[in-house]
């Protein structure tokens, strides 16, 4: 999208610099990286930088209202909802399509909103590894609000381990060594000292958790937490001490009641020029005329699952009563091939990654992840066998 940068980086490029790039990858963490990332960054100039921080605003004020947690009740199953929440979420992320505006200028579109970890110790890491092997100016940065990734990953700190010792949080999740998102683990230890561990090796007494390591059984004293209900519903019979909904002494960062209300639960609250018209379909009485510029989303799925492209009255009609308010009918967004490959234009979705201290008023922006599409949509499905697609991170024009 900056046309001189991106000339250069197509440039220097060649098939053997990208296995060069995921050599490398595998030399520092070995068997880890098991999604694809994809051959290039994104070069976002300045007028789309601004557009971002500009929506990102108008979804801040929404979230920074009195009432927000009042108008978001209804978003946690009462079977899902975990005690000791707190007045905001810690972490936040917003994902934004690229697009055309009628006056043929880049914009961003709201995809999609989530109170929830990404891969906040990976994209550091990542970052970093693209401007050792490519020309990228010194003038654009994947940073926000921060200087250089030591003084990010002092943020991450503080906010996650804080004044606990890092062996007395951890990073929980369901088997962390089977994710897919598993190197972001491995960086998190590396980064702050905390290990992932699973929901199963986790020991309760009363109200304490316990995990154990190297022959000592540790108290936790801190959750960051990367485990979703979603995730626990596919281990049916999975047995465990602790429990998600339990009431416990520990200090969740990233309680889980805050996955149910950012998320796309959220997104018929929000008002602005680059979010989407959307709507709860148990709020309407009468569907818009225009069903076939509309895409149908499950309210609580996770990673695009049950979304549908293209729908009819006769579809919405088939969903009992009972069940629409667990459906969002969400104006459909064209993303625009923005991005030059070595042979045609990608499409690219840009997800703005915040943090946010409990005794912060706002959320703060630190950095990005963007992922670069040829599919219908932008997951894995529908990129599989396709070359210049998948996660990466974006430098941004100041």
């Amino acid at each position: 999208m900056i046309k001189p940068v991106r000339d250069a980086f197509n440039q220097a490029f060649s098939p053997e610099s990208y296995r060069a790039f995921l050599a490398k990858v595998e030399t520092d963490f070995p068997n880890q990286l098991d999604f694809r990332v994809a051959e290039t960054p994104i070069f976002v100039p300045k007028v789309l930088t601004d557009k971002l921080l500009q929506a990102c605003d108008d979804i801040i004020s929404v979230v920074t209202r009195d009432d927000f947690k009042a108008l978001t009740e209804k978003a946690i199953p009462t079977d899902q909802r975990v005690p000791n929440e707190d007045e905001h979420t810690q972490f936040m992320a917003v994902d934004f399509a690229v697009c055309l505006d009628e006056q043929g200028e880049l914009t961003p579109q709201l995809i999609e909103f989530q109170g929830f970890p990404s891969l906040y110790c990976f994209q550091p890491y990542l970052a970093s590894l693209f401007r050792s092997l490519y020309p990228i100016p010194d003038n654009l940065s994947h940073l926000f609000t921060v200087a250089d990734n030591a003084a990010y990953l002092e943020q991450l700190r503080q906010m996650i381990v804080g004044d606990c010792q890092p062996e007395e949080v951890i990073l929980l999740e369901i088997y962390p060594e089977k994710q897919k998102t598993r190197i972001d683990f491995v960086l998190a230890e590396r980064y702050l000292g905390i290990p992932a561990v699973c929901i199963t090796k986790i020991k309760k007494d009363g109200r304490k958790l316990f995990y154990e390591k190297e022959g000592r059984l540790l108290q936790i004293k801190r959750i960051y937490n990367r485990l979703i209900f979603d995730d626990l519903q596919n281990y049916p019979d999975l047995q465990t001490d602790f429990h998600l909904t339990d009431d416990v002494d520990v200090d969740w960062v990233g309680h889980p009641n805050w996955f149910f209300r950012i998320s796309k639960y959220t997104l018929p609250l929000l008002k602005s020029p680059f979010v989407p018209a959307s709507y709860y379909l148990s709020d309407l009485s009468t569907y818009p005329a225009d069903l076939e510029n509309y895409v149908l989303k499950p309210l609580f799925s996770f990673a695009g699952s049950g979304v549908q492209l293209n729908i009819t009255s006769e579809d919405l009609d088939a969903i009992p009563l009972n069940q629409r308010d667990g459906y969002l009918l969400q104006r459909k967004v064209k993303y625009e091939p923005v991005i030059q490959s070595l042979d045609g234009l990608v499409k690219c979705e840009i997800r703005m990654l915040f943090i946010w201290p409990k005794e912060d008023k706002r959320p703060t922006l630190l950095t990005n992840l963007s992922r670069l599409s040829r599919g219908e949509m932008i997951g894995v499905n529908f990129n599989k066998n396709k070359d210049w697609v998948g996660g990466s991170v974006c430098f941004f024009e100041k």
